[in-house]
């Protein structure tokens, strides 16, 4: 079973973002901010676009040369452990843990370029789930990637709430992908997180995504503001 100790800096690019959280044309025109985006490209990217995003990761606390030593220092510890359980993984668009290697890293160093600017221009801000130093409903869209559920044991059921609480409090819309812990088995939080807004003032749902790579990872939770 895939598993990691700790959460590690680990990219996606822009296009697996559209399609992890089913971004569409008009959502990539709200304001966005990305909580936990570490060394994705998503930023970078959408900016190029001429789109708004803020991404938010204690990560960004370190210059480039650190992070991309963090990388480093896991990139083949993470591909290792997906060597070791490659049934756990869909092997369409990426073909193999060699072409995984390349795809991660190619997003990385996308982001590792755009960093120091995008640093500068207040893009990577570092803070940390489950305090955001946003004013409430500051943005239109938060986006949590590869972080909320997928380290369901590192984090801890408290750590899941409070989460959530700061995202629905600084977000009008909150996406979570994906659904699936680390192993591949679906978050016991999942059904407690929907249950817990879904009693408050927000809509909640569960909806499919053209994405899947971790093998039955093809769904994001939706919280909507009411």
């Amino acid at each position: 079973m895939f598993t990691l100790d700790q959460v590690v800096p680990w990219g996606r690019s822009f296009d697996e973002y559209r399609r992890m959280f089913a971004l569409t044309n008009h959502d990539l025109c709200l304001r966005i901010i990305g909580c936990g985006d570490g060394p994705a490209s998503f930023n970078a990217e959408a900016t190029r676009l001429g789109f708004r995003v803020i991404s938010c990761d204690p990560i960004y606390r370190w210059d480039a040369v650190h992070i991309e030593d963090r990388i480093a220092a896991t990139y083949n510890e993470v591909l290792e452990q997906v060597r070791k359980n490659v049934d756990e993984f869909v092997w369409a668009s990426i073909r193999s843990v060699e072409e995984l290697g390349l795809v991660r890293m190619a997003a990385m160093k996308e982001f590792l370029s755009d960093y120091p600017v995008g640093k500068n221009e207040g893009r990577y801000i570092d803070a940390a789930l489950p305090i955001l130093p946003f004013p409430s409903e500051s943005f239109d869209l938060a986006l949590s990637s590869h972080l909320l559920f997928l380290y369901t044991t590192q984090l801890g059921e408290d750590f899941h709430r409070a989460a959530v609480r700061e995202m629905c409090r600084v977000a009008n819309e909150v996406r979570i992908f994906p659904l699936l812990a680390l192993g591949g088995r679906r978050s016991a939080f999942v059904e407690r997180i929907a249950d817990e807004c879904g009693n408050s003032a927000f809509e909640v749902s569960i909806d499919n995504v053209p994405y899947e790579f971790q093998r039955g990872g093809n769904q994001m939770m939706r919280i909507r503001r009411i």
